[in-house]
């Protein structure tokens, strides 16, 4: 029955916890991330799913993955050495998930993962030149899981480690330094049975992308955990960005759709529960306050005008959906030297909005780089409905195979999506009374 009940638990609480966010996603979206809220930020399927124990559409049902319109591996036929037909490359990452499934599992039943031992209470950042057991035992672990071709058997932190070390931190989406803290140690010391499950569920995360991106010739796909921004043309990357993303009380949610606009210097039309909290305060202390943060009444309502200060920066991208959140430059440039991104309102916050805009517009003869720029600098906003709509893809994959080189990414579990799976798992793998 104590099984039964953390079930339902679990359950109610998904339903109340899915209540809550549509009812407010609106509302808390359309806030975004103000500048003084910027500020804040600145200064502080070779074996069954998971052993059979659960299914996609039980994911889907908790809400950790979302209904897929049609089963990709159905609309992609697949060669015999594990690739995919086509050349795109949302449609292959399964098989290549798949082949580094089989790896893992390999080095697991041949215990090859070998604890890292240390002793945290004494453990110091180990840097280039450093010597120890450890440093021969992470040699080793770096050597099994591909980060460097040989292993020396050194003691010693070499150039040799430290070009490992640099690879791993780049697959982990880590700042790309030579410091291995203990936070990072112990990131190694992660059971290699977890990162096969996280393996598994990112295999069927691959079944629930959209039908019309797998066959695509262009789309953009977000990994929200990589905080990573990707416009895919003909195959090839064509662009890449550093994001941020919602924070976890405001998640940037899973979703696809067609971005269709384009607004250049665009306002930033602030909601009125801020109006109402917040500035009506500080315009009564202080006359100036709307002028000094390029700000205006309009029709009651207030707006900060198009320019460098403004939060959403200087060009938006619109995609139609429920949850009204968008992708935006931002301001806020210094947030994006942070290893973990979530910072706002559930919107996604371009480093380099302007490579987008550039990058999408680059074959249309009626936006020249010189009338983006001119655009972007306005006075006035600028909206321009695109000639073509873009698919986009709002992902969430916390287990990725690079396009180019083949090695495994993992990221970190932001919105704990994974870590509810196996809740889920758990709780259903167990006899009711």
């Amino acid at each position: 029955m104590r099984n039964f009940n953390l079930l339902l638990g679990l359950t109610v609480t998904s339903l109340l916890l899915s209540s809550f966010s549509y009812d407010n996603k609106k509302t808390a979206n359309t806030i975004f991330c103000s500048q003084e809220n910027m500020q804040y930020f600145e200064n502080n399927t070779s074996q069954i799913f998971f052993d059979r124990i659960y299914t996609s559409q039980s994911l889907i049902n908790a809400g950790i993955l979302k209904p897929h319109q049609n089963d990709t591996l159905k609309s992609n036929k697949v060669k015999s050495d594990g690739t995919a037909e086509n050349q795109y490359a949302l449609s292959n990452q399964y098989a290549k998930l798949q082949k580094v499934l089989e790896k893992y599992q390999i080095i697991e039943k041949n215990n090859q993962w070998k604890k890292i031992d240390i002793d945290p209470a004494n453990y110091k950042e180990l840097k280039p030149t450093d010597s120890g057991a450890v440093v021969r035992q992470i040699r080793e672990r770096l050597f099994i899981v591909g980060d460097l071709k040989k292993d020396s058997k050194s003691e010693i932190y070499d150039e040799e480690l430290m070009a490992g070390v640099l690879n791993y931190k780049k697959r982990y989406g880590l700042a790309l330094n030579y410091q291995l803290t203990l936070e990072h140690i112990n990131q190694m010391n992660e059971p290699i049975s977890n990162r096969i499950k996280t393996i598994k569920l990112n295999m069927e995360r691959c079944r629930e992308m959209p039908a019309n991106l797998t066959d695509a010739t262009e789309y953009i796909i977000v990994n929200i955990p990589s905080y990573r921004l990707f416009y895919i043309k003909d195959g090839k990357s064509e662009f890449e960005s550093d994001v941020f993303v919602g924070a976890k009380w405001s998640e940037t949610e899973v979703l696809s759709s067609m971005v269709d606009k384009i607004v250049f210097s665009p306002y930033w039309n602030i909601p009125q529960s801020i109006i109402d909290n917040e500035l009506k305060l500080k315009m009564y202390a202080d006359k100036n306050y709307l002028e000094e943060n390029n700000m205006e009444w309009n029709g009651g309502r207030v707006r900060q005008k198009p320019g460098p200060t403004n939060s959403l920066g200087l060009v938006k991208f619109m995609f139609p959906n429920q949850y009204d959140i968008y992708m935006h430059d931002t301001p806020a440039k210094s947030l994006f030297l942070l290893e973990k991104r979530t910072f706002s309102h559930g919107c996604v916050n371009i480093k380099d909005a302007k490579g987008l805009a550039q990058a999408i517009l680059k074959n249309d003869p009626d936006w020249t780089v010189e009338k983006i720029d001119t655009a972007m600098n306005g006075e006035k906003e600028t909206p321009y409905e695109l000639k073509n709509k873009i698919p986009i893809y709002m992902s969430y994959f916390t287990a990725w195979v690079s396009y180019d080189t083949g090695e495994i990414n993992f990221f970190d579990d932001i919105y704990d999506k994974d870590r509810n799976a196996v809740q889920l798992q758990n709780s259903n793998s167990v006899v009711m009374d």
